[in-house]
């Protein structure tokens, strides 16, 4: 199993792998060191064909910094997360294509 590190992402190999009469799907130790939120329940979303979302089901939120935090941008990703919550057949994957053009956008900025 190995561990690829993005620029913005981070991935993880894994193995699906039987457990009783179910499956599970083992995951290299790194990730739970990275990520100890998901040491309980997980919920999977399938996004698309070969592609899942797994989110920590229960997670205590992290305390907010009140003098870090801009009050429109928090308005704003409690939206996108309650949006995604509810509607995760909306979510797409991006492409390189849409990646270039927001690049082109957002260049020297």
């Amino acid at each position: 199993m190995t561990t690829t590190a993005h620029p913005t992402t981070e991935q993880y190999g894994g193995k699906v792998t039987p457990v009783g009469n179910s499956k599970g799907i083992r995951l290299d130790a790194s990730f739970f060191k990275a990520h100890p939120e998901f040491n309980g329940e997980v919920r999977a979303t399938v996004l698309a064909d070969g592609q899942v979302l797994l989110s920590a089901k229960n997670t205590p939120r992290r305390p907010v910094n009140d003098a870090d935090d801009d009050p429109v941008m928090l308005g704003f990703l409690r939206f996108i997360e309650s949006q995604m919550t509810a509607h995760p057949e909306l979510i797409e994957p991006v492409d390189r294509d849409q990646l270039a053009r927001i690049g082109k956008l957002v260049k020297g900025v």
